[in-house]
């Protein structure tokens, strides 16, 4: 069993360089750990650049999500499995430490269910979407993972998944992390960002709310969050209600991003009420 789970956006903002050098000095310490990333802003440039520009669509509860069509899902799978998911490998590679790269189809390791239809607002109005190739991760092939860990392989994750109509699916890559560490029985989830944590004022980088208890969650969610954090808050709840003892929403450009997380930094979110009371007396 991994003692944690880290999930690295790949929005603007991110930075990977000191993720990739504080979890190799934990791997080669002993600590094993399962990584999940993502590309994002990769996948933008390169679908502008095929012509096939990005569509996000916005659902009745205000998420906001990749437009995936089948040309859209073959761009993100060359972007994410292939260009960020190897450049990840090869650096974890250089740091001496044995990555082994997999998408969420590979021995179906990622699977769920198609949304074939989906409810999205546009101009105040609410309409269906079809014709989409998004889903949810709802299954995790732990025995895969498991065996690759035992033989001291660190995992390296990316969406796509695997529908179970056995095709290709888009997956938030947050929540798809979130199911990883709870079927993993990881203790912690890391989840990196380009924020510093989650800000009571998203114009003030100082402003991190440095705990939040699980009950807080939804509440959170309406008052602070914006964009990709709001997600970042739904897989975090998801996360804790599987099994999860922490999670920690810290940024991705701090010198040992992992390692500063698990000491405290950046927004950790918890059921236990003696840890929130230690983390706000840390932070005060």
């Amino acid at each position: 069993m991994p003692e944690l789970v880290v999930k690295i956006g790949g929005g603007e903002g991110n930075r990977l360089e000191p993720a990739v050098a504080d979890l190799s000095q934990r791997w080669q310490d002993g600590g094993k750990w399962v990584l999940l990333h993502g590309g994002s802003a990769r996948t933008n440039e390169v679908a502008e650049a095929l012509g096939h520009p990005p569509e996000f669509v916005t659902s009745p509860s205000g998420f906001t999500s990749r437009k995936t069509d089948r040309e859209t899902a073959r761009i993100f799978s060359m972007v994410y499995a292939g260009e960020m998911n190897t450049s990840i490998v090869e650096q974890f590679q250089k740091q001496g430490v044995n990555a082994l790269g997999l998408s969420g189809l590979d021995g179906r390791l990622l699977s769920g269910k198609r949304k074939k239809a989906i409810r999205m607002v546009e101009n105040g109005r609410q309409r269906i979407l079809r014709d989409n190739y998004t889903g949810k991760v709802r299954s995790v092939n732990t025995e895969l993972l498991q065996v690759l860990l035992a033989q001291n392989y660190a995992p390296v994750l990316s969406p796509p998944a695997l529908s179970e109509e056995r095709e290709i699916i888009n997956v938030d890559g947050d929540r798809a992390a979130a199911v990883v560490a709870a079927s993993l029985g990881a203790e912690n989830l890391i989840l990196l960002t380009g924020a510093p944590g989650l800000l009571r004022d998203p114009e003030d980088r100082q402003s991190v709310i440095p705990h939040l208890h699980r009950s807080e969650l939804d509440r959170a969610r309406d008052e602070y969050a914006e964009g990709r954090m709001r997600i970042k808050l739904l897989a975090a709840a998801e996360a804790l209600d599987g099994g999860v003892r922490k999670v920690v929403i810290a940024p991705s450009d701090a010198e040992r991003p992992v390692s500063e997380a698990l000491s405290g930094s950046g927004t950790v979110i918890t059921f236990l009420e003696e840890h929130a009371e230690q983390t706000r007396n840390k932070q005060g």
